[in-house]
């Protein structure tokens, strides 16, 4: 007889890797792949004269599967064996378990692991105060709609009013012009309000003889620094100028009136008295202004030739008032005090 092995019978081929329950193919891989199960070796048969009998087939293990919903760590993650097809599940008695993977309720577990039970639900605090404002809002809105209600209605004032009056004598134009206040003599014509040149006096040069206007570019080239002096006045809120000169001998004279704005008349006399120097002594009573003169001689602008000094400031309202006087030999004091308390008077 010949010795060829024996061919295995389809029992002895390995079952198929069990899928697990619910039949869903991510389970399996998931859970990761099966342990395989090794066939059993085939029988050799052991004297060539008998016939070897068919070996018996090899049952193997139950495939081994791991929850695929379970967390790592926790019981349900142990590997379980799947139940075999063919056989009925066993019915479930009364405090037996049955075979299969561990059922674990996921609300179950979280009562087991907290094992605090849930509060009862109490009305909040701001509800109930929430609740008692309103009510109360319209409980108050409702009892004083009642008792206003309730009062007697206040009578109205009568619409019509007594109608305006007009004497009976016909008003005269000429007593009300008369009876107004009368406007500032500055407001008016400076002009007008300029010293006359004397009489038995000359002109001075191309200086106005007579009250005139004056420029601010003219009064700017009166000092040294024309440039500088042009900024200043412009800068102090000069509005307008007049003035006139003459010459008496080798006396000569000046009257100039400037007006300024309201804000700026004081800074104005303020400036002026230091050019000038003149607040030293006073020419007339109330006056917020004075007079000086000069001890020392002083040299004409790009001349050799001296002249002595003096000048008088003041000021009523927004105008300034200034008189400058240049002479060969010392100024006299009391007719420069005389000059300005006049020009002072006309300004009243």
């Amino acid at each position: 007889m010949s010795t060829e092995p024996v061919e295995p019978s389809p029992d002895d081929a390995p079952p198929p890797t069990a899928v697990p329950p619910g039949g869903r193919p991510d389970t399996a891989e998931a859970a990761g792949p099966a342990e395989a199960v090794v066939p059993a070796a085939p029988v050799v048969p052991a004297a060539p004269a008998a016939p070897a009998a068919p070996a018996a087939p090899v049952v193997p293990a139950p495939p081994v599967a791991v929850s695929p919903w379970a967390a790592p760590g926790s019981p349900a993650a142990a590997p379980y064996a799947l139940p075999d097809p063919a056989e009925e599940p066993a019915e479930a008695s009364a405090g037996v378990p049955v075979d299969g993977p561990p059922a674990f309720d996921v609300l179950a577990a979280g009562e087991a692991e907290t094992g605090v039970p849930a509060r009862e639900r109490r009305p909040r605090p701001v509800l109930l105060l929430t609740s008692a404002l309103v009510l109360g809002l319209l409980l108050g809105g409702g009892v004083g709609y009642g008792i206003q209600a309730g009062r007697p209605p206040t009578p109205l004032p009568p619409l019509q009013v007594a109608l305006p009056s007009y004497p009976a004598a016909v008003l005269d134009a000429a007593a009300a012009a008369e009876a107004a206040p009368k406007p500032l003599a500055i407001d008016g014509d400076l002009r007008k309000l300029v010293l006359e040149r004397p009489g038995g006096t000359d002109a001075w040069g191309d200086n106005p003889d007579v009250p005139s206007w004056i420029t601010v570019g003219e009064l700017a080239e009166r000092t040294g620094n024309a440039k500088r002096t042009f900024a200043d006045f412009n800068r102090d809120g000069f509005r307008r100028a007049a003035g006139v000169d003459w010459k008496q001998g080798e006396t000569r004279y000046r009257v100039t009136l400037l007006q300024y704005g309201p804000d700026d008349a004081d800074r104005a006399l303020a400036e002026a008295r230091g050019m000038h120097g003149a607040a030293a002594t006073k020419f007339a009573d109330g006056v917020n202004g004075g007079y000086q003169v000069e001890s020392e001689p002083e040299n004409w602008a790009e001349s050799t030739e001296k002249y002595y000094y003096g000048s008088a400031v003041a000021r009523r309202g927004t105008v300034v008032m200034e008189i400058e006087v240049f002479a060969p030999q010392p100024v006299d004091a009391a007719a420069l005090k005389d000059l300005a308390k006049k020009q002072w008077e006309r300004l009243a």
